[in-house]
């Protein structure tokens, strides 16, 4: 295993990046290295956790690590001092600064944002450059915020800064100097016309566009030594600005390319690394022992290693690798354990929820119900239809599946090519009355608008509600779907074809984490496990009151 990819430079000319370097003429000097770790270390203090107020010093011991990846890593974490003392350092023929960008991805919580809070107080305070605008940029203003607001109370707890500041809640304003720290996000109305001299942007994958960043780096070009610095996690989109600055500090990291200008610092696991070994997590994360507990870690990579939709977003925030937004969701391991059986005559009269799926009437349309037992699990009963023309379609893979199950009685065939609502509105309309169905959600934008205003003259528009397909409409449900199939809670009655669904369902990761099923990248059907959340957010919705399909659809109810 080789040490964590860290960066192209070194204190020291030792690297193919600092050789060139030093054949164009740069230079390391000492005493502006220093003077960054004076800063740091004499005037700030940190903002949070246990460390929250005690001075920010830059060598931190490691403590409760493994034996074997505390001699990995080392018993003191340095490596935002190595930082500082090459990015400030470092100095071009003519005494200025010889960076100019800085590309920096680290895992969550290893203490970048309380480093990037420091290194704009520096800009401001310590750089010595008169009328300094240094920005703090994000995505949105309150992810801005989170560097800022951590940037104000160093300097409000530090004497020596705080006697020259004005903290506002969105500005910091130094007179003497004419410099200010300010918020700065990509929703802002205007924000053209900058002259900064440091930009701080946060969570570059979170960006749906380069705007901000062309903005903010093109307002550097009137500065002597300006200086942007990126800090990031791995994202999902290799289409994005985040991966063109993550490929291209790479290329730099390889040696493949050099740019004097730019200064790139990635930790990472290597390619083919164990995601399961402590050794790849201390990879991703140089604080790990310090400010990232590794009981933390141990416990998000059980959760990950037991649900496998969680493996990607484990990856990705917490081992910083850069992987694909959709995920294989279900341990069809974990769901068959939870087969049990149904007895539809058991389940007469009692309350239930449903979720309809008509995603496509030339193939798979499902209905599903729930019912919640006493000791907090669900029984589901599932209903699927297809036309029968599909059993029988050359261009259906699955075709002999689907007669097998018509045959047995799991799927119903109707006349056609196309599914016979009739069918479903009868076998909805007879399931409301048998079973006490109190509500079920169908899809807002579903095709079967005509099957749905039926549904609610027959049994209640309040009975009749919409679900969105959006990841705030999912969030939740899915969540809730996870912890009862981790918690062993769901009794399914092993029906064959949700359990194909299940092993076919991915799902799809915001950048928060809020997952949704994924049709696209799914590897077959999931209809019936898109019902199923559907109907699990009826369920866990109760008593609150959604909109009725008249209310969505604009239709006045006489």
């Amino acid at each position: 295993m080789g040490k964590p990819i860290k960066t192209a430079t070194s204190r020291w000319i030792k690297s193919k990046a600092d050789e060139h370097a030093a054949d164009n003429g740069h230079y390391f000097d000492e005493e502006a290295a220093a003077r960054v770790v004076k800063f740091f270390e004499e005037y700030l203090r940190h903002t949070k956790g246990e460390w929250a107020g005690q001075r920010f010093l830059l060598m931190s011991k490691r403590t409760n690590l493994p034996a074997n990846v505390m001699k990995y890593m080392g018993g003191t974490a340095t490596w935002q001092k190595e930082m500082l003392q090459q990015l400030f350092g470092w100095k071009r023929r003519d005494g200025s600064r010889r960076f100019r960008e800085t590309y920096e991805q680290i895992a969550r919580k290893n203490g970048k944002s309380e480093t990037c809070a420091g290194e704009a107080a520096y800009g401001a305070f310590g750089d010595n450059e008169p009328s300094a605008d240094v920005y703090c940029a994000a995505t949105d203003r309150e992810q801005a915020a989170i560097v800022y607001d951590a940037c104000k109370s160093m300097v409000q707890t530090s004497p020596e800064l705080n006697r020259y500041a004005k903290c506002f809640r969105r500005t910091i304003s130094i007179e003497k100097t004419k410099s200010s720290i300010k918020v700065l996000s990509a929703d802002a109305p205007s924000k053209h016309g900058f002259n900064s001299h440091f930009n701080i942007i946060d969570e570059l994958h979170a960006h749906r566009t380069r705007e901000l960043y062309d903005i903010l780096k093109t307002g550097t070009s009137a500065r002597r030594q300006p200086l942007t610095i990126i800090i990031t996690t791995a994202g999902y989109d290799q289409e994005s600005i985040c991966f063109e600055k993550y490929t291209y500090a790479k290329k730099i990291l390889n040696n493949t390319i050099y740019d004097d200008a730019f200064y790139a610092l990635i930790f990472e696991p290597g390619e083919g690394d164990d995601w399961s070994d402590p050794i790849t997590w201390a990879k991703a994360n140089p604080n790990l022992g310090v400010c990232k507990k590794f009981e933390y870690m141990l416990d998000a990579f059980r959760t990950a290693r037991e649900n496998p939709a969680e493996e990607n977003t484990f990856r990705r925030l917490e081992l910083n690798q850069w992987v694909q937004q959709f995920s294989r969701w279900i341990n069809l391991d974990l769901w068959d354990a939870q087969g049990g059986k149904i007895n539809e005559i058991e389940l007469l009269g009692r309350p239930c929820y449903g979720g309809l799926d008509l995603a496509s009437v030339s193939d798979l349309c499902a209905w599903i119900l729930v019912f919640k037992n006493d000791d907090e699990s669900i029984d589901i009963l599932p209903r699927f239809w297809c036309p029968k023309r599909r059993l029988y379609a050359q261009n259906n893979k699955y075709r002999d599946q689907y007669q097998t199950w018509a045959r047995d009685g799991y799927l119903t065939a109707t006349d056609g090519d196309a599914v016979d609502y009739g069918f479903i509105k009868k076998q909805i309309i007879e399931d409301a009355s048998r079973f006490n169905l109190q509500s079920f959600n169908v899809d807002r934008l579903f095709q079967g608008y005509d099957l749905a205003m039926q549904l609610a003259d027959e049994l209640g528009q309040e009975r009749v509600l919409t679900m969105g397909m959006g990841f705030i409409s999912f969030a939740t449900p899915m969540k809730e779907f996870e912890k009862l199939l981790l918690n062993k809670k769901i009794r399914h009655g092993g029906h064959p074809v949700l359990r194909w669904m299940a092993d076919n369902v991915a799902v799809r990761t915001d950048p928060a984490g809020n997952l949704k099923p994924d049709k696209e990248n799914s590897q077959g059907k999931i209809d019936g496990i898109v019902a199923l959340i559907m109907a699990i957010d009826r369920l866990s919705r109760q008593p609150l009151v959604q909109q009725s399909i008249y209310e969505t659809r604009g239709v006045i109810r006489l």
